[in-house]
């Protein structure tokens, strides 16, 4: 029977979509499945470029639908819908990252154009994705990374309402084949904010020179440079403050997509593992025969479950957000650090088991274990996301707010807040609903119960033990304290999702197992700090648990681990 929770090509059917979402993503499925692993791999290995995808892509109008607002389209099931954007992300993560990415930085390119109010800009972007092109978001660059700040593209006025540009941007993918390039600049005659800018250019255009790929992989992540490039009125997208908030939020909405193409990755390579290890024998046993192998699989398994749980839940919180609503601003970079990094966990417990399986160039695994690895590291760093994540702590925790249930959204309406989500600032302004009440709900969970002990000694450590103004400064310490306030949201989020997703007791109670285990270990660490007061110390030893050992539950766990061999290949 299939597992589910995990996505199994075999029996994927998303009947909670309309018709044509269903068809395309099918579509899209049966395209990876008719190419074959063989050909995949060999392509992942050959590093060629994408040109059979995309041209699927453009035949069945696959970005198009799904990435064209209503309001520049022209057919009924065009819209901005993120549950079937998140649905394709973990698609193409599971069939190769290579895939995703072509579409991720399509996203990416698209934001600052879907915020502008140029209309012919917008209408351009509309045609272009109709004609099956791809996207670009020319934001870094190699001396200053995405410091905007700093950004060397300048802008010089030509006299006639336009501008000539010329800079270079470093590590812009699509940056070979892009039909829009979204490149952020600053003009020469206006200092500060109100000199940036931001412009649509053609990778066709003759002043436009592709100069590398930066990587030695089939995801083109270009290095081009612009020389006295013409930039006219109707290619200007933002000028000014607007301009440094376009950039912001256009990463707001695509830091969103590494968490499903996360799980993807992981889906397949648990398939892959599984399979291996319960059908190879050692010493005359099954490898899954050994206690250890079944608690590492068994680990990485809840922690894939508990990723899919909380990236479902902050889908609803990107839909319905709205100017008096921006919890989703703190759900956002949690989905991008969190998830993405349980992702390498599961890889590396997986990767324990089935050991040197992992290298071999004809299973998925291989590419599944370097590409794991990218995707904390996208839009930002994991001590970025951290950083940001902590904004949000006080709020949180220690003073909640009454607010209405947000329901699950999975209706096809368009998410059109997310293209005017206005100045990006005000992070510490942000309220938030009762984090306790997730908990309640499952008290009689005992890992909930113990995980719950753990979360109120959180609130205890940021009333009576809180960094001070000089530890405000030692980002080290900061991080720990964020790694543990990051499990509560986690936590509370995956709870909300449980009883939707149908998640039984067992699964969950194991889930918070590795919670407990994990909200120790950061514990110890915070511990451990070089800057950690004693009263510091005190309080992170006695946040340690143990948590609620139960072999029953856990043989019961494994019968779904185990029943995963053989379900796909």
């Amino acid at each position: 029977m299939a597992d589910q929770f995990l996505f199994n090509p075999r029996t994927y059917d998303p009947a909670y979509f309309d018709p044509e979402t269903r068809r395309l993503l099918r579509a899209t499925v049966d395209w990876f499945e008719a190419r074959g692993k063989r050909r995949l791999t060999e392509d992942y290995r050959s590093r060629v470029w994408l040109e059979d995808f995309l041209a699927f892509v453009a035949k069945e109008g696959l970005f198009a639908t799904f990435l064209t607002p209503a309001a520049e389209g022209d057919r009924p099931d065009q819209r901005w819908d993120t549950a079937r954007i998140a649905a394709l992300n973990e698609i193409l993560g599971f069939y190769g990252l290579d895939y995703w990415y072509a579409w991720q930085v399509t996203i990416l390119g698209l934001g600052p154009v879907w915020q502008s109010d140029n209309t012919a800009a917008r209408g351009r972007a509309a045609e272009l994705l109709q004609q099956g092109e791809v996207f670009a978001f020319g934001l870094s660059e190699k001396s200053h990374g995405a410091d905007i700040y700093s950004t060397d593209m300048l802008l010089e006025p030509d006299g006639t309402g336009g501008f000539r540009a010329t800079g270079s941007k470093y590590y812009i993918g699509n940056g070979n084949a892009a039909g829009l390039v979204s490149v952020f600049g600053r003009r020469t005659d206006v200092d500060g904010p109100d000199g940036y800018v931001f412009f649509a250019a053609d990778s066709r255009h003759p002043a436009y020179h592709l100069v590398k790929n930066v990587v030695d992989s089939s995801k083109y992540v270009s290095e081009f440079r612009l020389d006295d490039y013409p930039v006219g009125p109707e290619d200007v997208l933002h000028t000014g403050r607007a301009a440094f908030d376009a950039a912001l939020n256009t990463v707001n909405v695509g830091k969103f997509n590494l968490c499903t193409a996360s799980i993807g990755i992981c889906e397949h390579a648990m398939y892959e593992a599984v399979t291996h290890a319960h059908n190879r024998v050692l010493y005359g046993r099954p490898v899954t025969a050994f206690p250890h192998v079944r608690r590492e699989l068994i680990d990485a398994y809840v922690r894939l479950v508990g990723m899919k749980l909380f990236s479902d839940r902050a889908v609803d919180y990107f839909r319905t957000a709205g100017p008096d609503d921006r919890r989703y601003l703190l759900f956002n970079p949690m989905t991008k650090m969190k998830v993405t990094t349980e992702g390498e966990k599961v890889i590396d417990l997986m990767w324990d088991v089935i050991a040197a399986k992992g290298f071999e160039k004809d299973t998925y695994f291989a590419q599944a274990a370097v590409e794991i690895r990218g995707l904390p590291k996208l839009e930002g760093t994991v001590h970025v996301n951290l950083a940001l994540i902590l904004k949000f702590m006080r709020n949180h925790l220690l003073d909640p707010v009454d607010r209405p249930s947000v329901p699950a959204r999975l209706d096809a309406a368009d998410d059109t807040f997310l293209f005017r989500q206005g100045p990006a600032r005000g992070l510490g302004s942000v309220r938030f609903h009762d984090w306790r009440t997730a908990f309640e709900a499952y008290a009689a969970v005992p890992n909930v119960a113990r995980f719950r002990e753990q979360a109120d000694a959180l609130c205890e450590f940021a009333t009576k033990a809180a960094p001070d103004e000089d530890q405000s400064r030692d980002l080290d310490l900061l991080l720990a304290v964020g790694q543990l306030f990051a499990l509560v949201v986690h936590a509370q989020l995956i709870l909300e999702q449980a009883e939707a997703a149908g998640l039984d007791d067992d699964v969950l109670d194991e889930l918070f197992a590795v919670l407990v285990r994990d909200f120790s270990g950061h514990a110890v660490d915070l511990h451990g700090k070089d800057s950690a007061t004693a009263r510091q110390q005190d309080w992170a030893l006695a946040a340690v648990r143990r948590p609620v050992v139960d072999e029953a539950r856990s043989a019961r766990v494994w019968q779904r681990v185990e029943a995963l061999s053989g379900a796909y290949a």
